[in-house]
């Protein structure tokens, strides 16, 4: 009965958006690219909402840095279509394909130009794109919104900013020196980084002022990534004076809140977007 009950939801949102085909990230191959097989070819899907509010989302996956989890990716799309957003689905460089820092945030950096670049075709606000993440993903939206730098190419000196608008974090992977999520890390840093290279992928050290907005949620009892890492993060934003929100949920693992089920960060979630008017819906 469940099983059918998120047919009948997906089928819904669904009829209130486009889901297009997806486009490579990088058509003249991705820099440092290991190979030519779809691991190596990151791309960006755009979903269309059936009436736009101007406002965009960077929509990053999690899946530990080793792989896309899919359940994160088109039904939060076109439940955020459903809000008004138009959402863009980042499907990433992974660490189980051998790329290693910065990579993923190459592929982070590049596509919110592209989606910047291209605001008039998507009838979107230019100053209105932001990002959301979900675990690795959140790292990655962290880094995005910390250290766009880091993602630039070499050579390259595009005029449009890559830093997003806002952010939102879901149970995000933040830190990896304070109860390191260890699949993550590996991913990410390998087996043996420097302590330099810890401390610049560690999102609570690189918080800075001038950050965006940022909506957080956790919950305490997360088994696979630590509810202390989106403290660690949100205590970084505070001493910053960036604006934020926390929130901090008793019940639920990793992963908790997927769409199909009944929590409340939905609700509070559109509420933080209304005050920000990223939401103009009743």
């Amino acid at each position: 009965m469940k099983h059918f009950t998120l047919i009948l939801l997906f089928a819904s949102l669904a009829s209130l958006s486009a889901v297009e085909k997806p486009a490579v990230l990088w058509p003249d191959g991705a820099p440092g690219a290991l190979g030519t097989t779809p691991k190596d070819i990151p791309t960006l899907t755009p979903c269309l909402p059936a009436k736009t509010s101007g406002a965009a989302m960077l929509l990053i996956p999690g899946g530990s840095y080793s792989g896309i989890y899919e359940g994160q990716a088109e039904p939060f799309a076109l439940w955020l279509n459903e809000q008004g957003i138009t959402v863009f689905v980042l499907r990433y460089r992974l660490g189980s394909a051998g790329y290693r820092y910065p990579a993923q945030l190459q592929d982070a950096v590049e596509a919110m130009r592209q989606i910047r670049g291209a605001a008039d075709k998507w009838k979107i606000d230019p100053k209105r794109i932001g990002v959301m993440g979900f675990s690795a993903g959140g790292h990655l939206a962290s880094t995005l919104i910390n250290r766009p730098e880091d993602g630039e190419v070499e050579g390259r000196k595009p005029a449009i900013s890559a830093r997003p608008d806002l952010a939102i974090l879901c149970y995000p992977v933040i830190s990896m020196i304070t109860k390191p999520h260890a699949t993550s890390r590996k991913m990410l840093i390998g087996e043996k980084p420097s302590d330099e290279l810890v401390r610049q992928t560690s999102s609570e050290l690189q918080a800075h002022p001038g950050l965006p907005p940022c909506f957080l949620w956790h919950t305490a009892e997360d088994k696979l990534v630590p509810v202390e890492h989106a403290q660690l993060y949100a205590a970084a934003l505070h001493q910053n004076g960036v604006p934020h929100e926390l929130h901090l949920y008793q019940h639920g693992d990793h992963g908790t809140g997927l769409i199909g089920t009944q929590h409340p960060w939905f609700a509070d979630l559109v509420f933080w977007l209304k005050a920000h008017k990223w939401i103009t819906t009743p």
